[in-house]
């Protein structure tokens, strides 16, 4: 066999290959097993205001093996679990159902019968149902499910099967599940049509792959549906991120013991004993490695429980983006630290620049750029076959399964990135005027209708906020266009950029400022995130010119003009005019699965003015005045 290592990124423990993820390596398919397999010694991750809004305690992140050790490193990784289980030999075509016991260390599976042990592959379907339970199909059943007579349709032997693929055929009427016992057999054909399996008779057994027995199976009531192991509706991972923003007070004596305790990766079981029997033996060894008084340590719990006890409801958390808005609109008052360091720039227009960069400063409020932030994402948890609708309401949408699927998760899996950014803030007062214009406001309306009917509306409310505003759709349409083209100005990629909108207006007599703003920034887990790139460009004269390059850019698209006359795109018809062509970007930089975007809210067409309308307009004119007619 083989000798082989599989190594994961941290950042990918998280998103794609999190808890309930398939991962494919070198012909090999596995699943993240949830975060009891974690080791005890995962790195904390601090992020306060995050684990306030999500209720938990706190946050851990996978620990990394470091640089040239890994043939010497031990094991103290999350787990993940060979699945599907059922594996075929591409030669002889025998079908086997792997047991873990089975199983040899940095050992690829293969075939013992045939010659030169070829390594065997997993099947290309499994079941998946709206619970989130993932499972093997029973291809015993299958194979039996259309046998010819009395004989094949009561065969009990559980003799082997044979993945065989016939040349008369194509596609899945091609693949054949065989039972060498009596014969029986059934193509692939049809197999992803839905409820297919309950043709066949096996219920969903109620488990997760890394369940290891029964004891663990949940009743469920849910149809079981048969998808490809790669297909996209297997996984839906449910996440959170949130920018760290430094206190304004530097820490004190008391506060460094308070970091070192809390740190300490004891503290977590600690607080979690609940006076249990080891509660005084964890309080003791802390206080020992800490070198500190146990009763600091016990004040440090009662602390904790109070805090715990105090954090609002789910329904009342605070909304993670005013403090991230109040540190980018005035950074002079948050003083810079090791995860944030921000300063104000401008665009460098002067009053001898075209008309075109004048229209475009006027309504561009503040500029600044980050010359380091750093990003804590958090895996929640997860669903399967559909998407959550991000509420309790189980009948919409696929439920979300918890990291723990045991308990209450105490604590999240996350990770730490750093990176750097441009934030943009748009003139307040020219934009609520623009707001108020009828076109605008009804334009708005029809995709606030789209929304309302959608399985998402509460989740993308959570980012929108409770009334979509013209605001939301058009700042959001100007970072995925911020995004592409600072992919060509900047020397990132897309992917490796990610957006934050602030669109949010609180209302007359609320204490919390509107917001209309979007951050552009890098937060790669490698050292791509922090090469200067954005920096330089969110600085005269780069940044002026880029804007006026993007907003140009969006006027057309090689679609057109079925996608700028479009009246519904995308799924749920969240989309105007917008499509991969022009706007969609990759799903890892859209904080909202490329939803609510509309070109014509940014640039205008002939019914409804964007409002940057007028900046296109001067630069079309100056570009007519600096053609030379005959």
């Amino acid at each position: 066999m083989k000798d082989i290592r599989r190594k994961v990124r941290r950042a990918q423990t998280i998103v794609p290959f999190g808890v309930g993820g398939i991962i494919d390596l070198r012909g090999e398919s596995f699943v993240a097993a949830d975060i009891r397999s974690w080791a005890r010694w995962a790195e904390r991750v601090e992020s306060p205001r995050l684990a306030s809004k999500l209720r938990v305690e706190g946050f851990r992140s996978a620990p990394v093996i470091p640089s040239g050790k890994a043939a010497y490193a031990t094991r103290r990784g999350p787990t993940y679990v060979r699945f599907p289980k059922w594996l075929f030999c591409p030669q002889c075509r025998e079908m086997q159902l792997w047991r873990s016991d089975r199983e040899i260390r940095d050992k690829q599976p293969t075939c013992g019968r045939c010659a030169g042990k070829p390594q065997l592959a997993p099947m290309r379907f499994i079941q998946v149902c709206r619970a989130g339970h993932m499972a093997d199909i029973d291809w015993r059943k299958w194979a039996h499910s259309k046998g010819d007579g009395h004989d094949q349709r009561q065969c009990q032997v559980r003799g082997r099967l044979r993945f065989v693929a016939s040349p008369q055929s194509s596609g899945l009427e091609a693949l054949r599940v065989v039972c060498a016992a009596c014969r029986a057999g059934r193509n692939l054909a049809g197999i992803s049509q839905k409820n297919i399996l309950k043709q066949i008779g096996p219920p969903c057994p109620g488990t997760h792959p890394w369940h290891s027995g029964t004891d663990e199976a949940e009743h469920c009531e849910e149809t079981p549906q048969a998808v490809q192991r790669g297909a996209s509706n297997v996984y839906f991972p449910v996440t959170h991120s949130a920018i760290d923003i430094p206190a304004p007070a530097g820490p004190s004596d008391e506060d460094e013991l308070t970091q070192k305790v809390i740190n300490h990766r004891l503290w977590p079981d600690f607080v979690s004993s609940d006076d249990g029997p080891m509660t005084d033996a964890f309080r003791a060894r802390i206080a020992e490695l800490c070198e500190v008084p146990v009763q600091f340590v016990e004040s440090l719990r009662r602390r904790h429980a109070d805090e715990v006890a105090a954090m609002p409801s789910a329904g009342d958390s605070d909304d993670l983006s005013i403090a991230e808005w109040a540190a980018f609109a005035a950074p002079e008052s948050v003083a810079d630290s090791k995860t944030f360091s921000v300063r104000r720039t401008h665009l460098g227009i002067g009053p001898d620049d075209p008309d075109s960069m004048q229209v475009l400063a006027a309504g561009i409020s503040s500029v600044v750029v980050a010359d380091r932030v750093r990003e804590v994402r958090a895996l929640e948890g997860f669903s399967r076959y559909e998407p959550s609708s991000g509420d309790s309401d189980e009948d919409e949408g696929g439920r979300v399964v918890s990291v723990n699927t045991a308990r209450r998760a105490q604590w999240l899996p996350a990770v730490e990135t750093y990176g750097e950014g441009i934030f943009l803030a748009v003139d307040e007062e020219r934009l609520s005027s623009w707001e108020r214009l009828p076109s605008v406001r009804d334009w708005t309306r029809r995709i606030e209708s789209d929304l309302d009917a959608s399985f998402k509306a509460d989740r993308l409310r959570g980012k929108s906020g409770p009334e979509l505003l013209p605001r939301f759709v058009m700042l959001h349409t100007l970072a995925h266009h911020f995004i592409r083209q600072l992919s060509y100005d900047s020397g990132y990629n897309a992917a490796s950029l990610r957006e934050r909108v602030y669109a949010r207006s609180h209302g007359p007599g609320s204490e919390h400022p509107p917001q209309a703003g979007v951050f552009i920034y890098t937060a790669a887990g490698d050292a791509e995130g922090t090469l200067g790139g954005l920096v330089r460009q969110g600085q005269p004269p780069n940044l002026v010119e880029t804007l006026i390059r993007l907003l140009e850019s969006a006027q057309w698209c090689s679609q057109d003009p079925l996608c700028a006359d479009s009246t519904g795109r995308s799924l749920a018809n969240l989309n105007r005019a917008a499509c991969h062509a022009c706007t969609l970007l990759p799903e890892t930089c859209c904080e909202i699965d490329n939803s609510l975007l509309d070109r014509t809210l940014l640039i205008g067409d002939g019914e409804v003015p964007g409002f940057f309308r007028g900046v296109i307009q001067a630069a079309l004119e100056e570009s007519a005045g600096a053609v030379d007619l005959p």
